[in-house]
């Protein structure tokens, strides 16, 4: 959940704070935890796979998060670019294609995914925006 954005605004500096810190402390830290979910894009220019830590849930072959920037968001601008990715869960790799959702209830979907995660989604977000990867059928077995 990377990049700079906003203006002068009170909701442009928080953004600039929030994305800073997970930036610099709590994404570093959260992708070295063994049981951390993570949401890996394809990088819009670079082309590298970028892995960013995420909290949401896995209901069937579907898996739902709530990213807390929306488009501004380095992870969606990624999925705008291309819509496949994979999300690690439980230590094993799972290939799907991404959705974008604006009009989904972001609060109704944040009180179906983990709580604690929820709870800094609503705290820190700026702009909600409900996330939807439909899962292929089995894990990716890819070594990352």
């Amino acid at each position: 959940m990377t990049g700079v954005a906003g203006g002068g605004s009170s909701g442009g500096r928080k953004f600039r704070a929030v994305t800073a810190l997970q930036r610099h402390v709590v994404n570093p830290l959260s992708r070295r935890m063994p049981g951390q979910v993570l949401l890996e894009t394809t990088g819009r220019k670079s082309g590298v796979a970028r892995r960013t830590p995420v909290g949401g849930r896995r209901i069937g072959q579907r898996f739902w998060l709530v990213s807390e920037h929306g488009t501004r968001s380095q992870y969606v601008r990624n999925i705008q670019a291309d819509p496949r990715v994979r999300v690690r869960e439980s230590g094993r790799w799972h290939t799907g294609t991404a959705h974008l959702l604006p009009e989904d209830d972001t609060r109704a979907r944040l009180r179906t995914l983990p709580r604690l995660n929820s709870a800094v989604v609503r705290a820190v977000g700026t702009e909600l925006l409900t996330i939807r990867v439909d899962l292929d059928a089995g894990p990716d077995e890819k070594a990352g």
